[in-house]
């Protein structure tokens, strides 16, 4: 059995996931409006990565048998007011789950729940990688968003991601 506070944050968490991925559809949106289809193709992959992350949150806590309590999903509240703007709110968000993230791992240490820190360990490291990633494209469209070949080449390159499930067991 579960720590409470761990539960009611794993229980959150499964909330700001879904968050995550409407966010991020909306961003994928955003970018496929300004006919840049790399970057809505690069975010719409993003989105099903954060829904694949609720939905291992969620297989967690049955494994656990505990009761999921779904939250509703608010509506992404982020002003998509230029491209820059828009891969910026996409690295402060990861900058956030990444807080979140941290937030359950420390419940988790102070009750000594070392399964649940275990679980926790994939998500740290998944974590680092999406802010270096989120990062880079920041970075990126600083050296090439203003030319137009190169904004071209970037977003040729934002296209050619595949989508591939997280390969974390429970």
């Amino acid at each position: 059995m579960l720590d409470r506070k761990v539960v009611q944050l794993l229980n959150e968490q499964i909330n700001k996931e879904f968050y995550s991925a409407y966010l991020y559809l909306d961003f994928s949106n955003y970018f496929i409006d300004q006919e840049l289809n790399g970057f809505g193709n690069w975010y719409k992959i993003q989105a099903q990565e954060e829904r694949d992350h609720a939905l291992l949150f969620l297989e967690y806590l049955q494994n656990n048998g505990e009761k999921i309590d779904l939250l509703p999903i608010g509506k992404p509240d982020v002003a998509l007011t230029d491209n820059k703007a828009v891969l910026e709110a996409g690295l402060n968000h990861e900058r956030y789950v990444t807080s979140l993230i941290h937030a359950i791992y420390e419940a988790a240490y102070n009750v000594r729940d070392f399964r649940t820190m275990q679980f926790l360990d994939w998500f740290v490291k998944e974590q680092g990688e999406e802010e270096k990633t989120a990062d880079g494209l920041v970075k990126k469209f600083d050296l090439y968003g203003s030319d137009p070949k190169s904004l071209y080449m970037l977003d040729s390159e934002m296209a050619a991601r595949v989508y591939t499930a997280p390969s974390l067991t429970l």
